[in-house]
């Protein structure tokens, strides 16, 4: 019984040809492109808290060890990979879904800290029942948040945030499709000799973050920083065709 270290002993092997390009990486297009997960950060946001800060280590985490999976396709690195997407979800969950949403039973957020722990915890025991589900069910909780944010904009007339999220679940469209190609059309993409769909997915994820921080920080500032008034900018302007979200935060004039 190979060790769950050994290269090649995951549950899943995506689409790519194993080795080809290099005697140590397994899929190295998949490993080169996962490192574009190490990149998306928070966009600037001025004043008030700082629960941002503590996406960054998640984020880097979810890079490396994804990196380390498409190189090794070891079983730990599978596990790795998928349940440090868990826990950074588990930690945006925490800090940012709006109270507004709770359960009826939850009060505060602390309360729903514990929620919130508890259940990834559970999650986290279940991924070593059938792991190659946990791609699967991860994938799914993007409809959740695709459901508030359509939810978000219903009560929202600001065309920028509405054009925003228009381009964030484009790109998340175009992510999904790619992963779903990979996964589930490679003898196709084998017979012609184009098995990369796998490292669209990485690259085209990453744009759609790109546009969802900056969407979540808004709706975020709405709800808890509701003096301020906040604004979606875009570096280096407006008129470039590749720009840069972030949010700035308009203070409200003080009256003497």
């Amino acid at each position: 019984m190979p060790s769950i270290f050994s290269y090649e002993s995951a549950e899943v092997d995506w689409c790519e040809s194993n080795f080809v390009r290099s005697a140590v990486i397994a899929e190295y297009y998949n490993t080169v492109s996962a490192s574009g997960r190490l990149g998306p950060q928070e966009p600037p946001r001025a004043g008030g808290r700082t629960e941002l800060c503590h996406l960054k280590v998640p984020l880097l985490l979810a890079g490396l060890f994804s990196m380390y999976f498409h190189m090794t396709l070891s079983y730990v690195g599978q596990l790795l990979d998928e349940l440090s997407i868990l826990w950074t979800l588990a930690v945006a969950y925490s800090f940012w879904y709006p109270q507004a949403y709770f359960p009826k039973c939850i009060k505060t957020r602390r309360h729903f800290f514990w929620l919130t722990g508890i259940t990834t915890v559970i999650s986290t025991l279940m991924s070593f029942v059938k792991p190659t589900l946990n791609a699967y069910a991860l994938n799914c909780i993007a409809f959740h948040l695709l459901y508030l944010t359509r939810k978000e904009l219903k009560k929202c007339n600001d065309k920028r945030v509405h054009r925003m999220a228009a381009v964030m679940v484009m790109w998340w469209a175009l992510a999904i499709t790619s992963w779903i190609s990979d996964r589930w059309l490679c003898w196709l993409w084998q017979a012609i000799n184009f098995p990369y769909f796998h490292s669209f997915w990485h690259v085209l994820i990453a744009l759609s973050l790109l546009y969802c921080c900056p969407l979540v920080i808004y709706f975020d500032v709405s709800y808890e920083m509701p003096s301020f008034k906040p604004k979606l900018e875009y570096w280096p302007s407006d008129s470039w065709p590749v720009v840069v979200p972030y949010v700035t935060l308009e203070e409200p004039h003080k009256q003497c």
